[in-house]
């Protein structure tokens, strides 16, 4: 987790495709001495803030989903579920299948407060 402006937001989406491409793009930075080490975990944290008050303010799509759930896990105010033979139904118009599904709950910002 990283803290910012006393509020903690989690790491989640460095592991999304623009969250790697930032991380590859700060570690290029660093390796032509462009940017301290400093700075670039700086733009990390805020990016890990931006990113989850965007997409919490911002994103209003919803969908529904049914499958088996296979595995889940509550460590550190964190929940993971693995879900089997899932199939997604997107603004009640689309659907979508996948063989295995990963979902990754924490605690929201206002909750935390």
């Amino acid at each position: 987790m990283a803290t910012a402006t006393n509020a903690t937001f989690y790491e989640l989406y460095r592991s999304s495709s623009i969250g790697l491409a930032l991380a590859d793009t700060l570690d290029d930075l660093i390796s032509s001495r462009r940017i301290e080490p400093q700075l670039a975990m700086r733009i990390l944290q805020n990016f890990d803030q931006s990113i989850s008050t965007v997409l919490g303010d911002k994103v209003k799509a919803r969908m529904t989903f049914k499958g088996h759930l296979d595995t889940y896990r509550f460590c550190d105010e964190v929940w993971t579920f693995i879900i089997k033979d899932v199939k997604f139904k997107l603004d009640n118009t689309h659907n979508v299948e996948a063989e295995k599904v990963k979902i990754v709950a924490c605690q929201s910002k206002e909750k935390a407060q």
